[in-house]
């Protein structure tokens, strides 16, 4: 075979046996590199609990590398890794209920507050952060996920529209919903921080 049908001359690298590197997937160190922080938001905006964060991520992580060789579309990376954080995070927060049911969790979050450092500095913006937490923690789950993809991952509303396998108007009609409603829950604090 010619070099020219290779390309530039160069050799056909053994990680590009077939065809041009973009329809391929990345290495797996590539992907958790490139993708933490979106797993991690992600997973914080879809109600997973400041304390069990990090053990989560670290269990979606998991899931991705023993799953990668299953996705059938390389170029749907992205919204592929956000519906194993969906299902990570949903499966999490049953198991949570079910613990809490039968009274497995009585101290825990007390415990988890009690060990994190509170600085002056930090005060305000955890007390907006957890403002956010408890207006998002108001919403449906639907209206959560289209609110924190456009509103705080800064997705378009078609990008939102395809990691969550909607009609664009479907999408377009529940970000506004979930607008209206997250207005509303502010409302509502408003009206009880004057109040007290």
């Amino acid at each position: 075979m010619h070099a020219s049908k290779l390309g530039a001359g160069s050799p056909r690298t053994p990680r590009d046996p077939e065809g041009p590197v973009s329809t391929m997937l990345p290495e797996f160190h590539e992907i958790y590199r490139r993708y933490f922080d979106f797993v991690w938001s992600s997973a914080r905006r879809l109600g997973a609990p400041p304390e069990a964060l990090d053990d989560l991520v670290q269990e979606i992580f998991i899931v991705i590398h023993g799953k990668l060789q299953t996705l059938e579309k390389p170029e749907a990376l992205r919204s592929w890794i956000y519906g194993v954080v969906r299902r990570t995070v949903s499966d999490h927060r049953r198991a949570r209920r079910t613990q809490a049911a039968v009274g497995f969790e009585a101290g825990v979050e007390v415990l988890a507050v009690s060990r994190e450092p509170s600085p002056l500095q930090h005060s305000e913006k955890r007390a907006d952060l957890e403002l956010l937490a408890s207006l998002l923690g108001q919403l449906d789950e639907a209206k959560r996920e289209i609110f924190s993809l456009v509103e705080l991952q800064e997705l378009t509303v078609p990008e939102a529209a395809e990691i969550l396998e909607l009609p664009l108007n479907t999408a377009y009609s529940r970000l506004r919903a979930a607008r209206q409603a997250f207005e509303d829950a502010l409302c509502r604090h408003e009206a009880r921080s004057k109040g007290t």
